[in-house]
């Protein structure tokens, strides 16, 4: 009991309003996921009882009827881990030698001509999209996964450049001119030695960057029709015709939320050592 009241008065009114506003806010955050997953398990007369009913028998036909029932669904899962899985390797393969070049070579004009790349990330989506539709058209792009992979790409690039770069300012140069003076060539000290260290900040790049492309729903809606539909544009088509739909759309957000949530989960500590690690000052 002691120690109980040693702790409750160490506790100030300033500390108690911070952590009841963020209790507050974490209650707000989550209960739409919540409602969506509680969605996604009640029966259809359930979805639409008014007052909502909070005591229901829970069923899992909507995910059956998602997944199993002979739907799509599964090839737009496919057609998701293709293009963001594409667009991630491709980001890293060009943000990794982008990013340690303009820290290490020229680095105000690099960093003005970073910042106006992120000054081009900024501007809405529609501004590209429009463009990049009318092009695929002429050259017979439209609707392939090719075309996804190369936009998310091409939108993308800048921020994770400008992530890897940070990371990189963090690095000192003196170890690659360590690994030069033992005979090894500028690429090959960037491989061997500067790549090794680079681990958390890859991760976290890599996640941002997969995150930015999985979660994206303008670009695959205007650049798909048909054969390279991702679930975030799939899941958006149930219930538009039909309200027998909701459960099973419901069931495909909790379906696409899991793996962020189990992915943030597994990389969690990767995440906050690769953000510590690039928090340099210009």
């Amino acid at each position: 009991m002691k120690k109980v009241a040693r702790i409750a008065g160490s506790l100030s009114w300033r500390n108690i309003i911070v952590y009841g506003g963020l209790l507050i806010w974490l209650v707000v955050s989550a209960f739409p996921f919540l409602w969506t997953v509680l969605t996604s398990i009640k029966p259809l007369k359930a979805v639409f009882a008014m007052p909502p009913q909070w005591i229901f028998q829970p069923t899992l036909k909507a995910y059956h009827q998602l997944w199993f029932a002979g739907g799509e669904f599964p090839r737009y899962l496919l057609n998701t881990i293709i293009v963001v899985g594409s667009s991630v390797v491709i980001s890293l393969a060009v943000g990794l030698p982008a990013g340690y070049a303009l820290s290490r070579y020229s680095k105000k004009l690099g960093f003005v001509l970073l910042f106006l790349a992120f000054i081009f990330r900024a501007f809405p989506r529609i501004l590209f999209v429009i463009p990049f539709y009318q092009m695929s058209r002429i050259i017979g792009l439209y609707d392939t996964k090719i075309l996804l992979i190369l936009v998310f790409v091409a939108v993308n690039q800048p921020f994770t450049i400008w992530m890897l770069r940070s990371f990189f300012m963090n690095i000192p140069e003196s170890l690659e001119e360590s690994a030069m003076i033992d005979g090894c060539s500028r690429f090959g000290a960037f491989v061997r030695v500067i790549i090794p260290l680079m681990g958390p900040a890859i991760i976290t790049s890599g996640i941002f960057t997969f995150l930015l492309a999985y979660n994206n729903y303008l670009i695959p809606v205007s650049l798909s029709a048909d054969r390279s539909v991702t679930m975030t544009v799939a899941i958006a088509q149930f219930g538009v015709s039909s309200v027998q739909g909701w459960t099973q759309a419901a069931a495909g957000g909790v379906s696409i939320a899991l793996p962020i949530v189990a992915l943030i989960l597994f990389f969690q500590k990767y995440i906050v050592k690769g953000l510590a690690a690039g928090a340099v000052k210009e």
